[in-house]
């Protein structure tokens, strides 16, 4: 098994879950992929896991801190949290839906822990979403393709 995987399997087990076949396929299909939505993730996963069954994957998933939500205005995408990917922020593109991940910035976590901090806030997590225009866009590449 790969460590992504165990670390699947370790966090169900400690929560009284197992890892069932439509669990490890809704994982993978998130595994190492940009963040999906519902529909995107039905399509991924086949004809091998039924729609009802990855529904209640990923609610289970959210519950227990394997997946989390990127808002985008009332719709969402769905990605791995930081548990089991390299943490990092995103630029959604609010014309196409495109998201884009940043990488973990060493200085803006610094920050983000000190303003919590003057707060008096003890942060456990966070997600930093900026939103506006990618760079197809930006030059009408883009609405065409979203018509």
């Amino acid at each position: 098994m790969s460590e992504p995987i165990e670390q699947l399997e370790q966090t169900l087990k400690k929560n009284s879950f197992s890892l069932t076949a439509a669990r490890r396929t809704v994982f993978l299909a998130l595994q190492g992929h940009e963040p999906q939505s519902m529909h995107d993730l039905v399509v991924r996963c086949g004809n091998g896991v039924d729609r009802a069954s990855i529904y209640r994957t990923i609610a289970l998933f959210e519950r227990l801190g394997i997946v989390q939500r990127l808002q985008m205005g009332w719709k969402y995408k769905l990605e791995l949290t930081g548990s089991f990917v390299h943490h990092h922020h995103h630029l959604s593109c609010v014309n196409c839906g495109k998201i884009i991940a940043l990488p973990e910035d060493d200085v803006l976590e610094a920050r983000l822990h000190t303003l919590a901090a003057a707060k008096r806030f003890q942060p456990q997590d966070h997600q930093l979403e900026i939103r506006g225009l990618c760079v197809d866009c930006q030059l009408g590449t883009s609405r065409l393709a979203s018509l």
